[in-house]
């Protein structure tokens, strides 16, 4: 009986051995799967669905790969999250990453990220106020003393409702209330009553906003251009809001704008970071369907340049094109 024992397990380990020599001298063909994590934002903004489908493109165009798309508070914490290797590819505000880059403690970097590389220079944001029209403000200089939403705290968004209202002389304690809420639930106190204004730094026509028009009626606030000068960061550029873009409003409406980044990490391999830059470029279409912020992707020469190093996959991409 005893006997019998020793060879069963003579046998199990011998097979556990097979195992494992298949597994490490993998035969030619097969691959292990690639999981790749795409962090975006909350889901009622734009880097949500651009994130989904850029996430079906790259499981479409890289073999072996596997997605996953994670909502998150957006710039600042994909950001975070990338630097420890807790995703391959997400989305951030250009000057989120150059705080990043700088260690900006107040901006919610406690060490300076020295792993974060660069996929693509995408669309921009455009800084959206949106006041409920019943509370009068028309202006930067009318929101003072009104009830506002700044977006999540230390989110991309917040980080611009801080430059942009800097600039234009104001701090938070100029108003009744500030509120620290993604999109969806500025949205919902907005419709209820319960603040006045919502600043918003999202994709033109942001679900967000078109659902708060659609309930509400609304005024656009501008965000003149000697005000987007005076931020002093060259990440913010003057931007316009066409007509049109949101129920009730029908003139353009100047603003601020801030470019996006597809940011990933040191720790991802060459070759998906090229084939992840490919799949962006080459599934276009997908991604302005997704979401019309999308029509701002270009192949060009900008989408190479940004805050932080190039990654050497997507180096290798933009050279193949003459780009780089």
């Amino acid at each position: 009986m005893t006997k019998g024992i020793i060879v069963d397990r003579r046998r199990l380990l011998a097979a556990g051995a097979a195992i494992g020599a298949f597994g490490l001298y993998r035969p030619r063909g097969l691959r292990a799967e690639t999981f790749v994590s795409v962090l975006t934002g909350g889901t009622s903004g734009a880097y949500y669905p651009i994130g989904v489908a850029l996430a079906g493109a790259i499981e479409k165009s890289v073999p072996g790969t596997k997605t996953s798309v994670q909502a998150t508070k957006a710039s600042v914490e994909n950001l975070n999250l990338l630097q420890k290797g807790q995703g391959e590819i997400g989305f951030t505000l250009a000057d989120s990453a150059s705080a990043a880059v700088a260690g900006n403690e107040e901006a919610g970097f406690k060490t300076k990220l020295d792993k974060l590389r660069l996929i693509a220079g995408i669309y921009s944001n455009y800084v959206q106020i949106v006041a409920n029209a019943e509370s009068g403000v028309k202006s930067l200089a009318d929101m003072k003393g009104k009830r506002i939403s700044v977006g999540a705290p230390k989110s991309g968004t917040e980080l611009n409702a801080r430059a942009i209202l800097g600039a234009a002389g104001l701090t938070y304690d100029d108003f009744a209330k500030v509120e620290y809420l993604p999109f969806a639930e500025s949205v919902d106190l907005m419709k209820n009553r319960q603040i006045d204004i919502t600043l918003q730094s999202a994709g033109l026509g942001v679900g967000s906003i078109k659902d708060l028009a659609a309930a509400i009626a609304i005024t656009v606030v501008p965000v003149p251009a000697d005000v987007v000068a005076k931020v002093g960061d060259a990440a913010y550029q003057p931007g316009e809001i066409p007509a049109g873009t949101y129920t009730g409003q029908d003139a353009a409406v100047p603003t601020a704008s801030i470019r996006n980044l597809l940011v990933s990490h040191a720790g991802v391999a060459d070759d998906l970071a090229y084939g992840m830059t490919k799949a962006l470029f080459d599934n276009l279409d997908s991604l302005v369907a997704s979401h019309a912020a999308a029509k701002g992707i270009k192949l060009d020469a900008g989408a190479a340049t940004g805050p932080v190093p190039l990654h050497d996959g997507a180096l290798r991409f933009y050279k193949e094109k003459g780009l780089a």
